[in-house]
């Protein structure tokens, strides 16, 4: 079912499904795709309108059918988190009282931390399915964010592909190129194409409802005296992943209380990776991209590594978390290897104590 309501002041899309006294879960869905991403998955693996789970899964602003509202990266996620804060109070979506397990993948993962952290208490359990670092997307040398250079090269709307943001704009369905919508999914959001099967088109139909522009994806350009010479703009999508404006290890550390957290990634994802192809830095040791200075300069971000130190910073503090590596899988855990993100979902809500 598709529910219409207005909340943090944008006329939002929410997919729901299930009883509305089942175990709550929060969908939050990643960059270029929109809530229907977790479709099969949730009709499959969860039950749909049958099952257990209630599930409340938002388009995000500037996907899928919610308002194309702009995005100011100098709050980082915050825009996107707020937006899905306000979802919390909304009548009908939720039991009264609820505190629902909240799962997300990708750039959602960075949406959900700072949502966490802005509302403590209001998430029982976080899956963080492929996430991006909580340093930020690029431009961070080592495990403890310490950032490359202080403009923050090589980060935000000015490393994303032209060619691909044009091919998104004008919908383009053909995947004859390497840049296009179709390509990029098969190619970069699974390990394993053939994963998408028959929902194929209406993945790629999540990934053409992307709202492209300065205010959105992926943002506006910014320049850097650095290497590669781009950086970080202050409007976008791609600027508000950017480590220069996103950044909430220390505060994720400091939550209290403290939700369980599963840590689910494929050990094939190019994207979230401490090797990934969108990292300008990996790409010139690579030597696809001209005049990298070096490793000592400019070595590549450990998005892995960054992630894994953050979160045994937190169970440190008195947190837990569990990490699920899964063998081969690429960056859609959900679409490749559904039933073992059900399990760790079911591991969280039990954990939760909502099971």
């Amino acid at each position: 079912m598709s529910v219409r309501t207005v909340a943090n002041g944008i006329d939002q899309n929410v997919l729901v499904w299930g009883p509305q006294d089942g175990i709550p879960l929060l969908l939050v869905h990643g960059n270029c795709s929109s809530a229907a991403f977790w479709e099969p998955f949730v009709r499959r693996q969860l039950g749909g309108d049958e099952g257990p789970w209630r599930v409340v899964a938002p388009d995000l602003r500037g996907y899928g059918d919610t308002q194309t509202a702009p995005v100011d990266a100098t709050r980082g996620l915050r825009d996107f988190a707020d937006d899905v804060a306000a979802l919390f109070d909304v009548e009908g979506l939720f039991a009264m009282g609820s505190t629902p397990v909240v799962a997300a993948h990708s750039m959602g993962c960075g949406v959900v931390m700072q949502l966490a952290v802005d509302h403590p208490g209001r998430v029982a359990g976080l899956l963080l399915e492929s996430p991006l670092s909580p340093y930020g997307f690029g431009g961070t040398r080592d495990l403890d964010g310490t950032p490359t250079t202080e403009d923050f090269a090589g980060t935000g709307a000015g490393a994303v592909n032209s060619d691909f943001v044009a091919r998104l704009a004008a919908k383009d369905r053909s995947g004859d190129e390497p840049t296009s919508p179709r390509a990029v999914m098969r190619s970069t959001y699974v390990a394993d194409p053939s994963a998408f099967g028959a929902d194929e088109e209406a993945m790629l139909d999540t990934v053409l409802s992307t709202a492209v522009g300065e205010d959105n994806y992926p943002g506006d350009a910014g320049s850097s005296t650095s290497w590669p010479n781009t950086g970080p703009g202050t409007r976008g999508v791609t600027n508000a992943m950017s480590p220069r404006w996103f950044s909430v290890a220390d505060d994720l550390v400091a939550l209290d209380p403290k939700p369980p957290v599963e840590w689910v990634r494929g050990t094939a994802d190019v994207i979230v990776s401490d090797t990934s192809l969108f990292d300008l830095a990996y790409l010139g040791q690579l030597g696809a991209v001209p005049g990298w200075p070096g490793e000592q300069d400019c070595p590549p971000q450990p998005m892995v590594g960054q992630t894994r130190a953050v979160l045994e910073r937190y169970a440190a503090a008195g947190g837990s978390f569990t990490e699920t590596a899964l063998d081969g899988c690429g960056h859609s855990p959900h679409v490749e290897r559904p039933a073992e993100v059900l399990a760790a979902l079911e591991r969280l809500a039990t954990a939760a104590r909502l099971r």
